[in-house]
């Protein structure tokens, strides 16, 4: 049985006559990047600030490392590390001074900032006024502050928005490391499907509120099968015939498509077409991307 780290029930924000979030059900297993992924505005944020108990849900329940946070709230919250929306600091004080603050709040070791800004890669920029830090770096030390308290449970809304490739593939690539070496489990929201793609081990879709979608990474890739697609002389026929033979197939604008199991299977169906006389013009392979998976399900609200 999975230990869950967050488990939400049925968890629903409504705002006048608006669900926000709709009878959502979340699972994060210990140890797990998990990735929650929605176009803007799908309910993704707000979310996140029930599970931090910044906003009140309307109904439901949620249980983070097995306690209700309604009742066990300062408890729970001590274990959590979170970035949400953009990093705060003070732009004068350097890396170390803005950590220094937060610690002093925390009441941790002075040996912990050292340690923070080692993971996060900022231990050269540490006295540097925070005022000339790029904006990777920022979100660096925003990721820094959140671990300050050694969480087991770390929370990141969008933390590669707005960053340029190199600063998104330095987040991508320090988040990967938190589960392994420092014994985390992640919850990190995007709407950008190719980012979770590389950093999430498990993936949940909300959509317009609702979660349409909680499985594993490799779950969501094996929905994007490929198919092969056949020009064909007469479509009908050709597809009423695969279908007797255990074949289904759908129409296309030049022929039918299939999905297939091996090179074998592909040759088989063509040799069985061309043996009742339909003739096979071109073979060609379809693949349906993550991209296209993520539209059909959120109907057509794509990532940026």
């Amino acid at each position: 049985m999975n230990e869950w780290i967050v488990e939400t029930q049925i968890l629903t924000k409504r705002i006048g006559n608006k669900k926000i979030v709709d009878g959502v059900d979340l699972q994060i297993g210990k140890g797990e990047i998990y990735g929650f992924l929605g176009p803007n505005g799908a309910g993704k944020t707000t979310t996140i600030r029930m599970l931090l108990g910044l906003a009140k849900p309307t109904g439901g329940s949620i249980r983070i490392f097995g306690k209700d946070l309604k009742r066990e709230k300062l408890a729970v919250l001590r274990r959590i590390g979170s970035l949400v929306e953009n990093p705060s600091y003070y732009g004068h004080l350097t890396a170390r001074e803005n950590l220094e603050a937060v610690r002093r709040i925390l009441g941790v070791p002075k040996s912990r900032i050292d340690e923070v800004l080692g993971i996060v890669r900022l231990s050269n920029e540490a006295n540097r006024p925070v005022k000339g830090f790029s904006l990777g770096m920022k979100q660096r030390l925003g990721i820094a502050t959140a671990l300050l308290g050694s969480p087991e449970l770390l929370i990141l809304d969008e933390p590669t928005n707005g960053l340029d490739p190199s600063g998104i593939l330095e987040i991508r690539e320090l988040i990967k490391t938190m589960p392994k070496e420092h014994g985390m489990t992640v919850l990190v929201s995007s709407h950008l499907l190719s980012e979770i793609d590389q950093m999430a081990t498990q993936v949940g879709i909300i959509s317009k509120g609702r979660l349409i979608f909680q499985d594993s990474i490799q779950t969501l890739r094996a929905r994007a099968q490929s198919g092969i697609e056949l020009a064909v002389s007469r479509p009908e026929e050709a597809g009423r015939l695969l279908l007797s033979v255990g074949c289904p197939s759908e129409r296309t604008d030049r022929g039918i498509v299939f999905r297939h199991q091996s090179d074998d299977n592909v040759a088989a169906v063509v040799k069985l077409l061309v043996e009742r006389g339909i003739s096979v013009y071109r073979v060609e392979e379809k693949k349906a991307s993550l991209e296209d998976v993520f539209l059909e399900m959120t109907g057509g609200e794509g990532s940026l």
